[in-house]
């Protein structure tokens, strides 16, 4: 379990910030299992679910910058998680999958050119001696605007996409999964998002800019 337990480039658990959070959000339990569950709310609510804010820059993608701006999508979010997680003495990794039907506008899915969502990112805790899915990405104010149940974690059972919105709807299906990482495969990351958007890494235009929050509460005015 080392390697889950140390730093790593991205989840950088020894970053200052990263340890003032995750002291500050793992609660008074001494119980890993709750504080795994404390630091999943923290990290789910606190940090904005923002797609817009992919850069190609792999120094955007650490825990300690998602802390820092606020505002991330869901690799350094689950980045983020497994970081406090570790600081906290909970091994942790990263999984990383494609999804098809993620949460999304229409100007998202014209800039993407697809409705796949490559290399989605999430959490495994090691608690009660099982590996545990946790996917922290959809903040609780994006979920409302989705009309979508933000999705919780017990730390007993895999927390992973609902396959259906309060409609009854179909918004999530998981098409491949990559794997589980003692850290950010950067390489692989990359490689994969620039096979399936090729047109997003041609000579500059990897410029995004946008809130998707903002966007889906426009949308459910429309809507009303």
């Amino acid at each position: 379990m080392r390697e889950y337990l140390e730093p790593g480039r991205f989840i950088d658990s020894d970053h200052p910030r990263v340890v003032e959070f995750a002291e500050q959000r793992r609660g008074t339990s001494a119980d890993p299992l709750a504080q795994a569950v404390s630091l999943y709310y923290a990290v789910r609510d606190e940090i904005r679910y923002n797609p817009y804010s992919f850069s190609a820059e792999p120094d955007s993608l650490t825990a300690s910058h998602a802390l820092q701006a606020g505002e991330s999508y869901c690799v350094p979010k689950a980045l983020l998680l497994a970081a406090c997680a570790r600081h906290c003495g909970i091994p942790a990794r990263l999984g990383l999958a494609d999804v098809r039907n993620h949460l999304a506008t229409p100007r998202l899915l014209e800039l993407l050119r697809s409705e796949v969502f490559a290399m989605h990112g999430y959490t495994e805790l090691y608690l009660h001696g099982r590996w545990v899915k946790a996917t922290p990405a959809f903040n609780q104010e994006l979920c409302r605007a989705f009309q979508v149940a933000p999705l919780e974690f017990d730390g007993l059972g895999d927390s992973v996409f609902h396959p259906f919105n309060d409609k009854g709807e179909r918004y999530m299906e998981y098409l491949a999964d990559h794997g589980q990482f003692a850290d950010l495969p950067v390489e692989l990351f990359f490689a994969h998002l620039q096979h399936c958007y090729p047109h997003l890494f041609a000579a500059d235009s990897l410029f995004m800019s946008g809130d998707l929050q903002a966007e889906a509460l426009n949308m459910k005015r429309i809507d009303s």
